[in-house]
Order: structure tokens, then sequence, then C-alpha cells
């Protein structure tokens, strides 16, 4: 047969502190030319992106955010404060993070991993080439 058998560990959906947790431990084997990059960035799980930053970005279906780099003096994208008053977050979107994990059927932490190089990597730009690399070099 060749099909790939999938063992889930999960008997009910991860929440958000199971990836939070997930991404926490990910974090330190991510690329380094990224981490050089994110010092003091907190991760923040949130279930859906909500309405405002759905506008800010001019998505239709909240399903298509996976992750968002926020900048501690963004006001929403794009617009900044002069002075900042938070870290730098990169929020982890559950559900659409969830919903791709069903649909590929792809190992959790390796979908995850795969988030937050590409997210990063877009915020840093750095060239989708590059992107592409660390994410084939770091997948396992």
């Amino acid at each position: 047969m060749d099909r790939q058998r999938i063992v889930m560990h999960y008997t009910v959906s991860p929440s958000a502190e199971d990836l939070e947790a997930i991404a926490v431990n990910i974090w330190d084997s991510l690329p380094g030319e990224l981490l050089t990059h994110c010092e003091d960035v907190a991760l923040l799980v949130e279930d859906m992106a909500d309405d405002i930053t759905m506008d800010d970005l001019d998505l239709d279906d909240p399903y298509e955010l996976l992750a968002l780099y926020k900048n501690g003096k963004e006001i929403s994208p794009g617009v900044e404060m002069t002075v900042a008053n938070d870290d730098d977050v990169l929020v982890l979107y559950r559900r659409a993070i969830l919903d791709m994990w069903c649909e590929t059927g792809d190992d959790l932490q390796n979908l995850l991993r795969q988030v937050l190089i590409e997210e990063l990597g877009r915020y840093f730009d750095f060239p989708d080439e590059d992107i592409e690399e660390m994410a084939d070099r770091y997948i396992a």
C-alpha cells in the first residue's frame, strides 16, 4: 500500500495553549537568519483573526490567515505609532492552522514550523527562494 499512515496524539483539537507550547518548543530550532531579527518577540495564539485585522489586510476569509507578525509600533498593519508601547508579537491563528492541518494531514509540528518560517521570512523581507530553502532545511 502506497499510503502514508498518520498517527494523531489528540482525541480533541489542540487548544491555544497546546499550539503555544508546540510553537515555543519549535522556536529555538528556527533558522538562525530569522532568529537574529526576533529579539523579544512574544508568541500569542488566538482562535481567529478579528474583523479589524481582516479589514486591514483586505481578507474575506479568516481561514486565509495562519499567522501575523505585529510590530510593537503598529496600530494596524502599515500604520505605526511614534513610540512603541508593546513588544513585537507573532500571532498564530489556531482555527486556520488546525483547518490546514486537517486538510493536509501533515505533521502538526512541521506545519507549525513552516507557518513560523514563512511568516517571519515574509515580515523581514526575505526573498521567496530563501524562505523556501529555510523551510526545506528545517522541516523534518
